[in-house]
C-alpha cells in the first residue's frame, strides 16, 4: 500500500495518480448527470484535486429521524409522532431476500467493487454516449447511501434538500470522497444495513421496517421473496412504482427485480417464475402520525407534551435545538397521564356534553404534592373536522390553548387564603349587604391605591335578594356571597391576593399581568382549567404548591444506542401555612356538603370544592379536590359568544347554567371514576367557631341556602359570581340589576376592558 512521505504529503506519483483518478471519476459520474459526457471531462478535471482536498475529512452522519412513542404512566401507548416514519433495525432483523433484492437491482457488483464501480462507470458512459442522453447511471449503493445522508441532514428544509440533491459536479465529487471514507470505515454489511434503514420507500415510509409495515403490515424480517422484490423496486422511483396507486406499474417493476435476482444467482429461475405469478398481496397500514391518532381521547395531552418538549430549556437551550431533537425522533416519552383518570374524564365529558353542543367543556386532573397531570380532556375532539379543534381548552395560550375563561367565584378561596395568611380570623364577619358600591380607597401594590369613581361608583350585588348579611366566612363561602368577598379584599388590600395567586401558580391564560383591582375577588381574570386544578391542589397538599409536569422520563435512541434525557422536574414551594390550607379545606368542604356544590359531592369520600358562574353565564366552573386528587371542569363557549341561558347541553335543557348544575356533576363522575379503588383519605379539618347563632329562619337544615323551593341550582353565582343577573335557585324571583357598570370595569374575554372599574390615587 502506498505510504505518505515523511513530510506528511503525498509523493508526486501519488499526487498524479490521485489527480488522474479523481478527474476520471469526476467525469465518469457525469453518467448520472444530465450533461453531455464528452467535453465535460475536461471541465470536471480542472481544479478537481484542489476541490477534493478542501472537503472535510469526515462526513457528518446525523442521527436518522425515527418515530417517537408517547406512553401513559403505566407504559401504554398514547400516540406515535414523527417527522419521518422510520424504525431502525439491525441487518439480522431484515429478511435475506430483502438484502439480496436491493443489491441485485441497485448495485449487483456491490460486494466486488469499492466505493466506486469503475466497470459500471465505463459501461454507463459508453451507453449514454451512444444514446446521446442519460439512460443509465453508475452510482453504487455506497454512493446512494451517502446521498441519502445528505438528504437526511437537510431535514425538512426545502432549500437544503434541493442543495443535497442538485445535479452538480461539486456534489458528485463530495459524494465520491465520502463514499470512499464510508467503505473504509464501515464495511459492506454495515453500509447495506444503513442504506436499508435510511432510504425512502414511498407512502411516508422511511427505512425497510416502516415500508414492510406500511405495505404488508409485517416486520422486515418476515418479508417473502416477492414482497422483498416489490419493496426493492420502489426505491428507484417511489411515486412511479407506488403499488397502492399503480398496481400494474409496481407489478412490472417487481418482476424486473425478480428477474435480476435470478440472473445474478440469488434465486432460481423457477423461484422467480413462481414469484412473478403471485399477486402483490398488499395489506396496507395507513400512516398513523401525530396527536390526532391518540387513544383514550388523549390528543390534547399528547399535544401538551409536545409543547413542553419544544418550550422547556431542559431539552435544549434554543428553540431550534429542541425542534431538531423532536424532529429526529427516536424518543420514548413516558408521561404522567393516569389511564384510569383519563378514561374517567373522557367518559364523564361524553356523558354530559356532546361535541356538537353550542358550548364545550374541558377538564384537567392533577395529583397534589407532585404536580403530575393525571388527565386532560374536552368535549370537542382533537382534529380538523366539524366540531373538532386543535386548541387545547385546558391550558394557557402559550402551550397551545386559548385566551382562558373567567373563573368566577372559584377564585374566592384564593382571596380567603390571602386573608387568613394576613391574620384574619376564620370567623370574620362582614355586613355583606345585598347590594353595595365597591369600597374605596383600596390599597394595591407599590403603595398605590384603587379609587372608585365618586361620580359613577361601580356597584355589585349578591346572587339572591335574600342574601343579606351579616355573614361569617364559613357561610359566605358556602353561599358564595359576593359582597362579603369584596369587603374582604377591600379590607386586606389587593396586593396580598395577587401575591397569593402568584404563589399558587394562578396566572392569566394569555400571559398578561393580573391587574390591581378589587373585582379580581369575583374571578374576572381569564384562567385555564389546568391552572385552576393545580391551584386547588395546593389546598389539598396543605399549602404546598408544585409546578405542573407531564413528562416522567424520555429515552432517546440513536442508532443502536439508547440514552436517557433529563426531563423537567416539578418544583414545590410553600404557598401558605398548613393551618391556612386546612382552614380553606374546612370551608370548601361546606360548599360541597351544604352549599352551592352539593351536586358535586362524592358521597362517603371527603371532598371540597367551589362553584363559579361568570358574567352573563358565558362560563361555569367547578373546581374541587380530595386529599389525593384535584380537578377543574369548565363549561362554556370558547368563542365567548353564546350565553348559557335557554340552552341544551348533553341532550338536557337548561334555563340557566350554574357551576353546581353542569360542571359539578361532570366533576363528580370524573373524580368518582378516577378515584375508584384508591384509598379514602381525610382532610385535616380545623374548628371554626360560629360567630353568632345560625338561625335566621334556617329551619330546613339546608345550610342557609335560599334555593327558591326546589334546590336544583343551589343559589349559585351568576354574573361574575353574582355581580349581575343572579338566580335564586329556580323557584324564587330573579333580582333585577339596579346599577350601571362603568365602561372598562370588567376585563371580560375579548371585550378589551381593563377590569379596574375605578382609578388609582
Amino acid at each position: 500500500m502506498p505510504k505518505k512521505r515523511s513530510g506528511g504529503g503525498l509523493s508526486p506519483t501519488q499526487q498524479a495518480a490521485k489527480f488522474l483518478g479523481v478527474s476520471v471519476l469526476a467525469g465518469a459520474v457525469l453518467a448520472g448527470i444530465a450533461l453531455p459526457a464528452v467535453g465535460a471531462l475536461g471541465l470536471a478535471a480542472k481544479g478537481s484535486v484542489e476541490s477534493f482536498d478542501e472537503l472535510p475529512a469526515n462526513m457528518k452522519t446525523p442521527p436518522l429521524s425515527q418515530r417517537t412513542t408517547i406512553l401513559d404512566a403505566d407504559g401504554g401507548q398514547i400516540a406515535t409522532v414523527y417527522s419521518r416514519d422510520r424504525t431502525v433495525v439491525p441487518l439480522k432483523d431484515i429478511s435475506p431476500y430483502m438484502q439480496k433484492a436491493i443489491v441485485a437491482i441497485e448495485d449487483s457488483r456491490f460486494y466486488q467493487h469499492g466505493a466506486v464501480d469503475l466497470k459500471g462507470v465505463l459501461r454507463a458512459l459508453n451507453k449514454n454516449a451512444q444514446t446521446g442522453g442519460v439512460s443509465e447511471g453508475a452510482s453504487t449503493l455506497t454512493q446512494q447511501y451517502v446521498k441519502n445522508v445528505f438528504i437526511e441532514e437537510a431535514g425538512d428544509d426545502p432549500t437544503k434538500v434541493a442543495q443535497a440533491t442538485q445535479q452538480t459536479i461539486g456534489r458528485k465529487i463530495r459524494e465520491l470522497k465520502y463514499a470512499i471514507q464510508v467503505e473504509e470505515e464501515l464495511g459492506k454489511k454495515k453500509i447495506l444495513e444503513n442504506y436499508l434503514n435510511i432510504t425512502f420507500f414511498g407512502q411516508q415510509a422511511y427505512g425497510v421496517e416502516a415500508a414492510a409495515q406500511r405495505y404488508f403490515s409485517k416486520s422486515a424480517k418476515d418479508l417473502s421473496v416477492e414482497q422483498a422484490a416489490l419493496l426493492a423496486g420502489i426505491v428507484q422511483s417511489p411515486s412511479r412504482y407506488d403499488p397502492v396507486n399503480d398496481e400494474a406499474e409496481a407489478t412490472k417493476r417487481r418482476n424486473t427485480v425478480l428477474q435480476r435476482m435470478a440472473a445474478v444467482g440469488d434465486i432460481s429461475r423457477a423461484q422467480a417464475a413462481d414469484a412473478m405469478k403471485a399477486p402483490l398481496g398488499l395489506k396496507v397500514s395507513k400512516p398513523k402520525n401525530g396527536c390526532i391518532t391518540a387513544v383514550k381521547g388523549a390528543g390534547f395531552f399528547c399535544d401538551y407534551v409536545r409543547e413542553v418538549f419544544l418550550t422547556d430549556p431542559v431539552f435544549g437551550k434554543t428553540k431550534e435545538q429542541r425542534a431538531k431533537i423532536w424532529n429526529q425522533g427516536g424518543l420514548t416519552i413516558r408521561t404522567t397521564m393516569d389511564p384510569q383518570s383519563q378514561n374517567a374524564a373522557q367518559r364523564s365529558i361524553k356523558d354530559h356534553v356532546y361535541k356538537s353542543d353550542e358550548v364545550a367543556t374541558a377538564a384537567s386532573v392533577v395529583q397534589p404534592g407532585t404536580g403530575k397531570i393525571l388527565a386532560m380532556g374536552q368535549s370537542r375532539p382533537y382534529g380538523f373536522k366539524k366540531n373538532e379543534t386543535q386548541i387545547n381548552l385546558s391550558v394557557d395560550q402559550s402551550m397551545g390553548g386559548g385566551m382562558g375563561y373567567q373563573p368566577g367565584s372559584t377564585f374566592k378561596p384564593i382571596v380567603a387564603a390571602a386573608a387568613l395568611e394576613d391574620g384574619m380570623p376564620a370567623n370574620k364577619v362582614y355586613s355583606s349587604p345585598y347590594q353595595m358600591a365597591y369600597p374605596s380607597p383600596v390599597s394595591a401594590c407599590d403603595g398605590k391605591r384603587w379609587m372608585n369613581d365618586p361620580n359613577s361608583p361601580a356597584k355589585l350585588q349578591n346572587e339572591n335578594s335574600s342574601e343579606v348579611g351579616p355573614y361569617d366566612m364559613r357561610e359566605a363561602t358556602a353561599k358564595s356571597v359576593n359582597t362579603y368577598y369584596v369587603q374582604m379584599i377591600s379590607d386586606i388590600g389587593i396586593c396580598p391576593v395577587t401575591t397569593m395567586a402568584k404563589k399558587m401558580g394562578v396566572v392569566r391564560a394569555d400571559g398578561d399581568k393580573m391587574p390591581q383591582v378589587p373585582s379580581i375577588a369575583l374571578g374576572t381574570q381569564e384562567m385555564s382549567p389546568l391552572t385552576m386544578a393545580n391551584a386547588y391542589a395546593t389546598f389539598a397538599s396543605r399549602g404546598m404548591y408544585c409546578t405542573p409536569i407531564a413528562i416522567e422520563s424520555v429515552n432517546r435512541r440513536v442508532g443502536d444506542k439508547t440514552t436517557s434525557l433529563e426531563v423537567p422536574k416539578s418544583t414545590c414551594s410553600r404557598a401558605m401555612s398548613e393551618n391556612t390550607a386546612d382552614t380553606i379545606n374546612t370551608l370548601l368542604k361546606g360548599v360541597v356538603e351544604d352549599g352551592t356544590g352539593t351536586k358535586a359531592g362524592l358521597g362517603s369520600r371527603p371532598s371540597a370544592g367551589k362553584t363559579g358562574t361568570t358574567d352573563e353565564r358565558y362560563a361555569a366552573w367547578f373546581v374541587g379536590y380530595t386529599p389525593n386528587m384535584a380537578g377543574a371542569v369548565w363549561v362554556g363557549d370558547p368563542a365567548h359568544k353564546r350565553k348559557m341561558s335557554g340552552i341544551t347541553i348533553g341532550g338536557r335543557s337548561y334555563g340557566k347554567v350554574f357551576g353546581g348544575e353542569v360542571p359539578g356533576p361532570i366533576w363528580r363522575d370524573m373524580m368518582s371514576g378516577a378515584l375508584e379503588g384508591k384509598p379514602v383519605e381525610n382532610f385535616n379539618s380545623v374548628h371554626i367557631p360560629d360567630s353568632k347563632p345560625r338561625d335566621r329562619g334556617d329551619d330546613d337544615g339546608d345550610g342557609g341556602r335560599d334555593d327558591g323551593g326546589n334546590g336544583d341550582n343551589g343559589g349559585d353565582d351568576g354574573f361574575i359570581g353574582g355581580l349581575v343577573g343572579g338566580n335564586n335557585g329556580g323557584g324564587g324571583d330573579e333580582p333585577t340589576p339596579s346599577f350601571s357598570i362603568p365602561e372598562g370595569f370588567i376585563r371580560g374575554q375579548g371585550n378589551g376592558g381593563n377590569g379596574n372599574g375605578g382609578r388609582f390615587g
